[in-house]
């Protein structure tokens, strides 16, 4: 049986899908992920035992193109050419395959969709935020030229002109790629895609799917890739030799303005007494000096690492939450974009943490921020909430896979 794992995205896109892979392959199933073919990428599924089949161009590539707006276009064509591009990578991935799940910018997923419907396999959505997925509980995330009108409350009706946003973004190319394949075209291309049963890769104590009559969702867990990988020696050297340190981190955000929060966060975690774990990023963070309270690093093991730190200071993103969470470690987080302001919020509810206000923080909001979060009391409920988050998230998606499988 052989299986394909599509996505198009950051390292958060990336890596739960190679956790399903592994949970794949230890059911005795060849699990394929295509996926943006950058070298970090193609070690992660290397770890896991997945063959990557390369998406249409590395994701640094594309998104250092898409910040600099090169070539020149509006939210809609940008979404054209990936559907299009995707298409033709997915398609090429995709054969002898039984299944198609697909995650990660909606574009990609919808051409993923078609390459499923052309071949007659099963298609599964999956989404790794329950703020992605049509709810009576929250409002839907706006898209750049389509604001969510403040004055409407009615979470249903915006929903519903969450339809018509994503057809006048998405549908004209979608439906010219059906209709180019001898598809018919659809009226509303979200629920197309999202289908009327999506899957939450998420902890459902950390990141909870609330029931509402808008969508049925099957909430699997987290996909988690287990990491065994040791620290490098100079990072354990640097580990022993003091007090833990609070690591300081960005992911996979490119933003320059990052610098400058990096640089706030240092000084404040050293304004705490505190020494300082920086992480490069792709912002390609650095310290500034060779003071020995301080270590910068690259890719490690994170599963490892961050049991080991005071505190995990990060932008939000759904991977570093959900991998500080199972540590046991109290979060700052600073939200910049899509789901971050979310995770940021259930790490403020939690009491696990603190949500930073707003992308831009000083040394002095971070120091704020910084002593609340290193309280006893706030560690003691990061404990707790650590022996609740699961990790079995990737076998039970891969189980649920092979019944829709089984029952096409």
């Amino acid at each position: 049986m052989r299986v394909l794992l599509s996505t198009f995205g950051s390292r958060g896109d990336v890596e739960p899908m190679a956790g399903l892979a592994a949970a794949l392959r230890g059911l005795g199933v060849e699990a394929v992920v295509c996926a943006p073919p950058d070298p970090e990428f193609a070690a992660l599924l290397a770890r896991a035992g997945a063959p990557l089949a390369p998406a249409f161009t590395p994701v640094r590539q594309w998104v250092a193109s898409a910040l600099a707006n090169d070539p020149p276009m509006d939210l809609s064509q940008r979404a054209a050419g990936v559907l299009n591009a995707q298409f033709e990578a997915i398609s090429a991935a995709a054969e002898g395959c039984d299944a198609i799940l697909a995650a990660g910018l909606f574009p990609s997923t919808a051409a993923a969709r078609c390459v499923a419907e052309l071949r007659g396999v099963p298609y599964v959505y999956a989404t790794f935020c329950p703020i992605w997925l049509p709810s009576t509980h929250h409002r839907p995330h706006p898209y750049p030229g389509y604001p969510v009108p403040v004055e409407e409350t009615d979470n249903r009706v915006l929903w519903d002109q969450n339809v018509r946003t994503m057809n006048g973004l998405f549908g004209e190319a979608l439906n010219a790629r059906r209709t180019a394949m001898g598809l018919p075209p659809v009226d509303n291309v979200r629920d197309h895609v999202f289908t009327d049963r999506p899957w939450l890769a998420s902890d459902p104590t950390l990141s909870p799917w609330r029931p509402t009559e808008l969508r049925e969702v099957v909430q699997t867990g987290a996909w988690i890739l287990p990491d065994e990988r040791p620290l490098p020696p100079a990072l354990e050297a640097f580990l022993s030799a003091g007090p833990p340190p609070v690591y300081v981190g960005f992911g996979s955000m490119p933003m320059q303005a990052l610098k400058a929060a990096a640089r706030a966060a240092v000084e404040a975690v050293r304004a705490q007494g505190r020494r300082v774990l920086l992480a490069h990023g792709w912002a390609d963070l650095d310290l500034g000096d060779d003071r020995d309270d301080g270590f910068a690093v690259g890719e490690v093991n994170q599963q490892a690492l961050f049991a080991r730190v005071a505190a995990v200071v990060h932008h939000g993103g759904a991977g570093t939450t959900t991998t500080a969470a199972r540590a046991g470690a109290p979060q700052v987080v600073v939200p910049q974009i899509a789901d971050q302001p979310y995770f940021a919020r259930r790490v403020a509810d939690l009491g696990v943490g603190v949500a930073h206000e707003g992308p831009a923080p000083t040394v002095e909001s971070l120091s704020a921020a910084l002593e609340m979060a290193l309280t006893p009391e706030v560690r003691a409920r990061a404990l707790k909430l650590a022996g609740a988050v699961g990790s079995d998230g990737a076998r039970v998606a891969a189980e649920r896979l092979l019944e829709v499988i089984g029952g096409r």
